[in-house]
């Protein structure tokens, strides 16, 4: 079994990633929000020094190298929630690279590594309702600052995958980067699973589970998903 996690993390920011709209939770739909977060022509983004103080100080807790050059780019995709038709996020020259959070296991102390922090905006929220097949948009959320913190795939075990993911989050807590409340979603997890043959060198096909929203969810999300993947190949399948 092999896993990656990805999981971002929102910046514990009085305004946003490119604009001065207020970053808040629990607040009437679409009250926070500017021409910038709504992508009106026109209008300019300015980044928020503070969001880089944090992701800087996110690097440093966790033993990452960091770039001298802060520089974003536009990740092109058309999506309802992204009103700009493009996310800015650092694609090619991340904050921080090559860190590592050491983790407890049954059998000791490991050392997860962290191939990049980088810093990005968050996008705007849906709410999609089944009862009359529509979908609403809240952009509240639109803009808010980002770190995307992206593991090497080098845990083994839904309990691995736990652990780290915990350790990421008293460590960011501790130092104020984030709150990392998970029920609010602060703090969301992407873990990608595979499975390999026992002495295999190739990585086996990863499935992506999105959005994960607890510790516990982690671990029993991950030990469902190697059960399946074991059956389908077992049987013949294919991933």
């Amino acid at each position: 079994v092999t896993i990656g996690i990805e999981i971002h993390v929102q910046l514990k920011t009085a305004t946003k990633m490119f604009s001065g709209a207020p970053c808040t939770y629990g607040r009437k739909a679409n009250t926070a929000v500017n021409e910038i977060d709504l992508g009106e022509p026109g209008a300019m983004p300015c980044v928020n020094r503070e969001a880089v103080k944090l992701a800087v100080e996110a690097c440093t807790a966790l033993h990452l190298t960091i770039d001298p050059v802060v520089k974003f780019d536009r990740k092109n995709y058309y999506y309802s929630d992204l009103p700009k038709g493009f996310q800015i996020t650092q694609q090619f020259h991340p904050i921080g690279r090559n860190g590592y959070v050491m983790i407890d296991t049954p059998n000791g102390k490991k050392k997860i590594r962290i191939n990049r922090i980088h810093m990005e905006e968050d996008t705007a929220k849906q709410y999609h309702l089944a009862s009359v097949n529509e979908t609403l948009l809240d952009y509240n959320r639109a803009g808010t600052p980002l770190i995307e913190i992206v593991s090497e795939p080098d845990m083994t075990t839904g309990q691995e995958a736990e652990a780290y993911v915990e350790a990421l989050r008293q460590t960011l807590y501790y130092v104020g980067v984030s709150d990392v409340k998970m029920e609010e979603g602060s703090m969301r997890c992407d873990v990608n699973v595979s499975i390999k043959p026992k002495g295999s060198s190739v990585l086996g096909t990863k499935n992506e589970i999105k959005n994960l929203n607890s510790i516990s969810n982690i671990g029993k999300a991950v030990d469902y998903e190697v059960e399946r993947q074991k059956k389908v190949l077992e049987s013949g399948g294919e991933v």
